[in-house]
């Protein structure tokens, strides 16, 4: 585009300076300044986008870093101080209360709690921590009602943290994925080089073969193989395209940035996904109340909601909004105690109701085997049982999970139906992740992955051949979202896997994954043809620009209309 405006440029600047002396040849003068500044502005709006986009990367890095606390409350020679997390080192203690964030990571010295560690892990349930258990730095210690200050130990800082190690993934994967090169820059790469060689060549037969050469018609025909074949149709081929296709991508509520992710999507042939939230709802929910006492249903869970809305038990919020879901009114309760590790106690409305472990109900004279095989068809389908009893008498047994999306498995169908095969990635223990793979029907399972393993899976796959997408809505899928070779971010994620990701979806629909990739399909067949009629017209116009009609028909394509070609050929791409 660069030599095609410039020789614009330069033959205009002299038409404009010196019109007598193309007109003493014969040559038309006419002047093409429009054409290039038109052109120009193109390139630099394209800049300006490829900018814009490296600017929201380093955002997103900078979030991560900010997930960190700046300061730690910390024991030091007997006294407690708050210091810049900077000076902490391995070995030093830390205090945290509920609700505040850890400053690294370490290990539990005293107290029990239950941490929040989504934004690392991306699985939905809180993780209990008691002595010795490890704590990540970036997690919240979350409040309940036997929330007490946590004491732990320093272990890892600065570089070796976990937060720490996830920026750098992230940044790494940045550095080492290899630039996919567009399809038009290709093309002109051996286009440009072979239209000024032959330019040259035009020019040099114009002063060696006609008895009488003249300068200013060797110049003019040369000229006109520049104009005519600069590649502004080839330029405009794929920008025109994916103008198209990432406008009517917002449309469908699929921001899609830029030409270079929109490529990758297509040739796409494994879809991996990050399991909760994007294929699951992202929370527990109840999903099966099996009564095996006299109590009725309803009241049953009211109350044992009742009794869960005073608990912080990871399950609990579940079945309290299982029971506002049903609009059930809660009764008092009195005398509520949790044991952790085994379950939560009260009254209610003079009997004693229990929720907790089939262990801890037989350890205290209730029969909780006539509930097992009911708890262990829950557990074969990738849902935590609970067992409920009032008094004496085992009443229920409730099966609690992170759901599948209702639309997780037409959306997977419709990926087998392109030819794509489906993998999911999941924190979560490996029973349960292949339950959901069997009701969504994914075909293959890498579970118990922690956050730095996630980025080597995407890895592995690439090393077998595979074009990989990757769609995560967590902090922990950044790394792996920027591996693959292109990432999507469901609408409910978190900015910085949005930032991370070649594609973000505005709806926490996954089927909106397929009509990704579908739209990028669609688009690269458009974009092959611009290009093909593009080429075509190149191929045919470059020759009578350069004079082969001369000799038997005397047409001698003057740069006006050399100039008026190539702008028919850019108005029909």
């Amino acid at each position: 585009a660069r030599i095609g405006t410039g020789a614009a440029f330069v033959y205009s600047l002299a038409v404009t300076l010196a019109p007598g002396m193309f007109a003493a040849a014969g040559a038309t003068p006419g002047v093409y300044y429009e054409a290039i500044v038109f052109i120009i502005g193109l390139v630099l709006l394209g800049n300006t986008f490829e900018k814009r986009a490296k600017r929201r990367t380093s955002s997103a890095l900078r979030k991560l870093v900010d997930l960190q606390p700046r300061n730690a409350r910390a024991e030091r020679n007997g006294a407690i101080a708050d210091l810049p997390v900077a000076e902490l080192i391995p070995g030093d203690v830390v205090l945290l209360r509920p609700g505040e964030r850890a400053p690294v990571d370490g290990e539990v010295l005293e107290g029990e709690s239950a941490f929040d560690e989504s934004m690392l892990t991306g699985e939905s349930l809180p993780v209990e921590k008691q002595l010795g258990d490890a704590v990540l730095g970036g997690t919240v210690k979350l409040a309940g009602a036997r929330s007490q200050t946590l004491r732990y130990r320093v272990t890892r800082i600065g570089a070796e943290s976990t937060l720490s190690r996830i920026v750098q993934m992230v940044r790494d994967a940045q550095s080492s994925q290899a630039p996919v090169q567009r399809l038009a820059d290709r093309v002109s790469s051996v286009f440009v080089p072979t239209v000024i060689a032959l330019s040259l060549l035009v020019f040099l037969v114009w002063m060696l073969l006609p008895k009488e050469p003249s300068l200013v018609l060797a110049f003019s025909a040369a000229l006109s193989v520049l104009i005519i074949a600069c590649p502004c149709a080839m330029g405009l081929a794929v920008p025109t395209a994916v103008m198209v296709a990432t406008g009517r991508g917002a449309e469908m509520g699929i921001l899609i940035k830029g030409g270079e992710p929109l490529e990758r999507l297509g040739d796409t042939s494994t879809v991996v996904f990050d399991k909760t939230g994007t294929l699951t709802q992202g929370h527990p929910s109840v999903t099966d109340v099996a009564t095996l006492g006299s109590m009725p249903e309803a009241a049953l869970l009211a109350a044992v909601a009742a009794v869960e809305q005073h608990s912080e038990h990871p399950l609990a919020d579940a079945i309290v909004r299982h029971a506002a879901e049903r609009n059930l009114a809660l009764p008092e309760i009195r005398s509520f105690e949790a044991l952790p590790g085994k379950g939560v106690q009260a009254i209610v409305d003079g009997r004693t109701v229990r929720v907790g472990t089939a262990a801890w109900l037989n350890g205290i004279g209730v029969d909780a085997a006539r509930g097992e095989e009911t708890a262990q068809g829950f557990g074969g389908q990738g849902k935590t049982p609970l067992f409920v009893a009032v008094d004496s008498e085992l009443s229920a047994v409730l099966g609690v999970a992170d759901a599948p999306r209702p639309e997780a498995r037409e959306a997977i169908a419709r990926l087998h139906k392109r030819g794509i095969r489906v993998g999911m990635l999941t924190g979560d223990r490996e029973s349960t992740a292949k339950a959901i793979a069997a009701q969504l029907g994914i075909d293959t399972v890498a579970a118990q992955v922690l956050p730095d393993r996630k980025r080597s899976v995407i890895q592995d796959l690439q090393a077998s051949k595979e074009t990989v997408v990757m769609v995560g809505d967590v902090v922990n899928d950044a790394p792996a979202l920027m591996q693959a070779d292109g990432g999507i971010a469901m609408g409910s994620g978190t900015d910085i896997a949005g930032e991370a990701a070649d594609v973000s979806l505005m709806r926490s629909d996954p089927r909106a994954v397929a009509d990704a990739i579908a739209l990028s399909r669609v688009a690269m067949r458009v974009m092959r043809q611009n290009l093909f009629w593009a080429f075509f017209y190149n191929v045919i116009a470059i020759p009578v620009a350069a004079g082969a009609l001369y000799p038997a028909w005397g047409i001698l394509l003057s740069p006006v209309l050399a100039g008026a070609a190539m702008a028919f050929s850019s108005v029909s791409v």
